[in-house]
């Protein structure tokens, strides 16, 4: 399909969607889900949250809908929405944080056990990975995440972030050069 039919495509779908039609709600969650989710999931690092920030993201949607105007750029104004739910409830429970014993956390580091969602113990390459994204400075993370998690173009991710193209692919260059140099020549070319 050609991304003007996309568009156009996109375009009835939210006009039925901001009518009430079941069909049209259905399909834009389908089609939206598991990108908002992962995104939300690989800034937060807990599933939990991930899944409680997707559903209030869409709630969101759902009330705003009608005053939304397709102008291409739905998907930048849905992921603005979700990172802005993400940021107001960390902001909530940094207010609202308790500390935590030393042996609860010891106990959860030991029933995690470095076994990703799946059960399955994470390889050592990513692990690699995980440690030199985490060395990566918040911006130049968060590029990489609404890139590859998110599944967003630069043009989007700019408007996401509120800032110039050039400075989200300045960015996004920087944090690969950074991670290929922190995994070394064998994990960078694997």
């Amino acid at each position: 399909m050609s991304p003007s039919n996309q568009s156009e495509t996109l375009q009835a779908t939210l006009r039925r969607a901001a009518q009430g039609d079941d069909a049209a709600w259905r399909e834009l969650v389908e089609t939206y889900t598991a990108r908002v989710f992962g995104l939300i999931r690989a800034q937060c690092g807990n599933e939990d949250l991930a899944q409680e920030i997707t559903q209030s993201t869409f709630c969101t949607v759902v009330v705003k809908i009608g005053q939304y105007t397709e102008v291409g750029k739905f998907e930048s104004w849905l992921f603005r929405i979700a990172m802005n739910r993400l940021r107001d409830e960390m902001r909530r429970r940094k207010r609202q944080a308790n500390p935590v014993r030393d042996d609860t956390l010891a106990g959860l580091a030991v029933a995690g056990g470095g076994a990703n969602q799946a059960g399955v113990a994470d390889s050592d390459e990513l692990q690699a990975l995980r440690a030199a994204m985490a060395r990566l400075s918040e911006a130049d993370l968060r590029v990489i995440q609404l890139r590859h998690y998110g599944e967003l173009s630069f043009a989007q991710i700019a408007q996401v972030l509120g800032q110039p193209l050039g400075t989200v692919l300045a960015r996004q260059h920087r944090a690969l050069k950074k991670l290929r140099q922190l995994l070394g020549p064998d994990e960078a070319e694997s």
